[in-house]
């Protein structure tokens, strides 16, 4: 058997590859869209890709199913429970599927979505224990998946959470201990509060670790998974939707289209997005009035869907070679409106200084001279509740970075403002949205809350 973990640190997801050596037939679990690496494993160890397999409708990446699909030939699975728009087949509840000495058996597992599956992975059909199971985002290292992404579309997370735990403790619980767990993602990602940096476990490991798997009954199971969870970035629901539906299929090889600067211009003057996709410090050095800093070497994809409305064209700013990442990584949450990139980016910050803006960044210790300056400085923290929790910057108005564009009216454009995040990175797009909307004096602080703390206490 061939079983091939495929993992995305900017989406923390992980995709697999799993393959019969003996008959060549193979299949892949929850692809990501840009597909080119599976179909190249997949030829270098002799495998056809004969089935796409996905563990429910995903809502924090746009999967690479119709993509995969069409290149390898393939048909597309989910629980019978689901309905698609494209052609698909559906799987019922302990149903087999041999790939040769390789069988899989599908268990439904609704609770983080009604459609939730699981795929169980025997090497050979008689074996006692399975090697593994890929829990989609039923179960994760660490947490299990969270209940109430499709509240706002007609499922209540009470309900939701009644149905994991049933799927938990009579689907998964009852594998034998030594079955590895391969999840859907990891550390970092918004589908839950506490995934490990593990990228892999077993059934026992979860059994004796897990908080919420050793919850002792259902109600207080329910109450564990449906509080102090992260805000969903804005984006989640766009993409649960976009699953279910045909669509345009990404030609991940094609670049966006190079626009001058005045080609640029024109279209920002229409209502396009100019997304500057450098670092914070390249950033604030200079950089196109009206740029929103969704830095690369960050969670891009996520923090672009958090604060960009899905429904608007997007002008990409970048280092020189990496515009077709950043129009891939867009794509992967279905944010296929890249209408082009500033060609020569530098040379057009030096030819149009006029339009250039510089970002003021704060040490802590500036920052707490400009606090005693000006009683009415507007403080915004832009982390997650939870992280507030452990501490705060007295007076800040916590607004987390996704709830932004929404929340504009909680703040006042005329005042002085700074913000702040853990690091830098999720305030210097905190700062660039506000300034975008009119907001005349924006500053964030350098090192962010981690910072800030440190310098108190040494003060």
């Amino acid at each position: 058997m061939i079983l091939q973990q495929y993992y995305l640190d900017c989406l923390s997801h992980a995709s697999y590859l799993i393959g019969d050596e003996t008959t060549g037939r193979a299949v892949v679990v929850d692809p990501q869209r840009d597909v080119a690496g599976y179909l190249a494993d997949a030829t270098a160890h002799g495998l056809t890709i004969e089935l796409v397999i996905e563990t429910h409708f995903h809502a924090d990446f746009l999967s690479g199913h119709l993509e995969l699909a069409k290149a390898a030939g393939a048909k597309i699975v989910y629980s019978s429970v689901a309905e698609t728009e494209f052609e698909s087949m559906g799987v019922a509840d302990g149903e087999r599927y041999s790939l040769g000495d390789v069988t899989l058996e599908f268990r439904h597992t609704p609770g983080h979505t009604p459609e939730s599956m699981s795929v169980v992975v025997y090497e050979h059909a008689d074996d006692p224990v399975p090697y593994g199971v890929m829990t989609g985002d039923t179960l994760f290292i660490g947490d299990v998946g969270r209940p109430d992404l499709l509240a706002s579309i007609g499922y209540t997370r009470e309900e939701l959470a009644d149905k994991l735990y049933d799927s938990l403790h009579d689907k998964l619980m009852t594998l034998p201990d030594a079955t590895r767990v391969y999840p859907a993602h990891g550390a970092g990602s918004a589908c839950g509060k506490n995934l490990s940096t593990d990228l892999w476990s077993t059934i026992g490991d979860q059994k004796a670790t897990n908080y919420a798997l050793r919850a002792t009954d259902k109600a207080t199971f329910m109450n564990l998974v449906t509080e102090g969870q992260p805000p969903a970035p804005s984006y989640f629901v766009y993409d649960a939707i976009l699953n279910r539906k045909d669509r345009e299929l990404l030609d991940e090889n094609k670049m966006p289209t190079p626009l001058t600067y005045d080609q640029a211009r024109m279209a920002i003057d229409a209502g396009a997005v100019l997304v500057d996709g450098r670092g914070p410090e390249e950033f604030a050095l200079g950089h196109l009035h009206g740029a929103v800093n969704i830095g690369l070497q960050g969670r891009y994809a996520e923090f672009a869907g958090s604060v960009l409305p899905a429904d608007v064209d997007i002008v990409l700013f970048t280092d020189p070679g990496q515009e077709l990442e950043g129009k891939t990584r867009l794509a992967r949450i279905g944010f296929d409106r890249v209408i082009g990139y500033v060609a020569e980016p530098y040379q057009a910050l030096v030819d149009h200084r006029r339009d250039v803006q510089v970002a003021s960044r704060l040490t802590a210790k500036a920052f707490d001279q400009r606090a005693a300056e000006l009683p009415n400085l507007q403080i915004v923290d832009v982390r997650n509740p939870g992280e507030v929790e452990a501490g705060a910057i007295p007076n800040a108005i916590s607004i987390p970075v996704g709830q932004l564009p929404a929340r504009l009216g909680e703040l006042d454009p005329a005042k002085p403002t700074v913000v702040y995040c853990a690091g830098g990175y999720r305030s210097s797009v905190a700062a660039s949205l506000l300034r975008q909307n009119g907001f005349k004096d924006v500053s964030d602080i350098l090192g962010g809350y981690g910072a800030w703390e440190e310098a108190t206490q040494n003060a």
